[in-house]
């Protein structure tokens, strides 16, 4: 393979010594990858600098314990519509609870809704992950308005699109109307989204509707109202009564900027419900499924036309923007610093939710162009090596992810001499599924540094290195230092 060796994998475990290869990581796979980088045509893979931080669904915290004081916005008081709309629904509107089957202790809430006449129930994949994921460990309950309460059995979960399946012991009164063919809305539109917010009591939030989100990796609704946490996994409905779209997240640096997972997504997952004879034992190996097909889509996208060449001083750096990738660049020029920096991130805004500590199907890749005249070469050598961040890599612990399985080589490609570093860490409960993280910095000038780093969570074995030999042989050196 001409580019096989772009990235090396040895079995020297970075930053956790004396722990053996990851569970599932493919030891003869590792062994393969390493055998190929004895040749000479590939570059060395390096690791990305950290993923940002992405805003969790607002559905599920726990509600605030005594004495504290929860700084969400109130819902307003509804209008007379909205008054006659809850009136309506509140039958069919349900409460969702994950409880730790060790003493049946409450760990998080969210909400959902009676599916007409049925008794299935629509919601959020992450109300119930924990249901999902630790079937073992804790149980759901419902709780209706009038405060009854039963069990819920899951049935059927959408991650990619963050939506869910229970079966209960009751059936709706046939008000929400989940239509068979999508709903058109118009920009502006009212609409009426209910739950139970903060764990307070039930409630309806007047809002509109504006528009899809453009940088989502899957479609979403912008719904211009509040929806506070413990509302995610109930519908958001038109005057009517049809189900326009679940709610599923709120954006934290705004105000009244809501998200609605459409319709459509609840009408696929319905229909694979009505066609499966029973419901799944075990919800793992779907989940990894859908997180295989997710990652397929997701670097075929990444990688269907060459990554963008940016210049940063006398570097050719890649990047890729996109309506799912945004970059975003700063420097220290202003700065009564010894040196100057500049940097270069990009990344995508959207992730697959797992769990409440995990993440994936994400992106990032950073760069950052380091150089001074006035430093000793030793000084800016340890400037350097300070910013490169090797001795960070693994030192959050996550009890999802095997430890980080590392290599390091030096390497050349196209007239830059790299020091590149490749950390590989395996996903415990869903196999096939892995974390990359490509770190390389220049070593072609005493008192200048390129730092980059690439992050890939969520993908194969396979895309892993692809994403990695296009992401590094994309980096090179055309000009003189700046």
């Amino acid at each position: 393979m001409k580019l096989a060796a772009s990235l090396v994998f040895g079995v020297v475990l970075s930053s956790h010594a004396g722990a053996t290869a990851p569970a599932g990581a493919h030891p003869a796979r590792v062994r393969a990858a390493a055998a190929q980088a004895a040749k000479p045509e590939a570059p060395p893979a390096a690791t990305s600098p950290a993923l940002p931080p992405v805003t969790p669904p607002g559905a599920t915290p726990p509600a605030p314990g005594p004495g504290e004081l929860d700084t969400t916005t109130a819902l307003p008081p509804p209008s007379s519509a909205a008054q006659q709309l809850y009136s309506s629904a509140q039958a069919d509107l349900l409460q969702i609870r994950m409880l730790l089957k060790n003493g049946r202790t409450q760990s998080t809430v969210g909400s959902g809704f009676l599916v007409g006449t049925s008794n299935l129930v629509l919601t959020n994949y992450h109300v119930v992950s924990q249901m999902a994921l630790d079937p073992e460990v804790y149980a759901g309950e419902y709780v209706d308005t009038n405060g009854e309460h039963g069990p819920v059995e899951l049935l059927a979960v959408d991650v990619l699109h963050d939506l869910a399946v229970l079966r209960v012991n009751r059936n709706g009164t046939g008000f929400f109307i989940v239509p068979e063919k999508p709903v058109k809305l118009i920009q502006g539109q009212d609409l009426y989204s209910l739950g139970n917010p903060l764990d307070l009591g039930f409630a309806i939030s007047e809002g509109a509707y504006n528009g899809v989100v453009s940088r989502s990796f899957y479609d979403q609704l912008i719904f211009s109202g509040p929806i506070n946490s413990g509302m995610s996994g109930g519908p958001s409905v038109t005057s009517s009564g049809t189900v326009a779209g679940i709610n599923v997240s709120k954006r934290r640096d705004g105000e009244a900027v809501s998200f609605l997972v459409p319709v459509g997504y609840a009408q696929e997952l319905l229909r694979r419900v009505a066609k499966q004879r029973a419901a799944p034992k075990d919800f793992n190996p779907l989940i990894a499924e859908q997180l295989l097909a997710h990652q397929r889509a997701m670097v075929g996208r990444l990688l269907d036309s060459p990554l963008s060449i940016k210049n940063m001083g006398p570097y050719r750096v890649p990047v890729r923007e996109s309506g799912q990738v945004r970059c975003w660049g700063r420097s220290n020029a202003m700065a009564d610093v010894s040196f100057s920096s500049d940097t270069l991130n990009c990344a995508m805004e959207s992730a697959i939710y797992v769990s409440d500590t995990q993440q994936t199907g994400q992106v990032a890749m950073s760069h950052q162009y380091l150089r001074s005249m006035s430093l000793h070469p030793l000084r800016f050598a340890a400037l350097a090596s300070s910013q490169f961040g090797l001795d960070r890599l693994g030192r959050t612990r996550d009890v999802r992810l095997t430890g980080p399985l590392c290599s390091e080589r030096y390497v050349r490609t196209n007239n830059l001499p790299l020091r590149a570093v490749t950390c590989v860490r395996a996903y415990r409960k869903f196999p096939g599924l892995y974390n990359f993280t490509l770190l390389t910095a220049s070593t072609d000038d005493a008192q200048a540094s390129l730092q980059s780093r690439l992050d890939v969570s969520g993908v194969s074995y396979d895309n892993g290195m692809r994403v990695a030999r296009a992401f590094l042989n994309a980096l090179g050196r055309s000009g003189k230092l700046q």
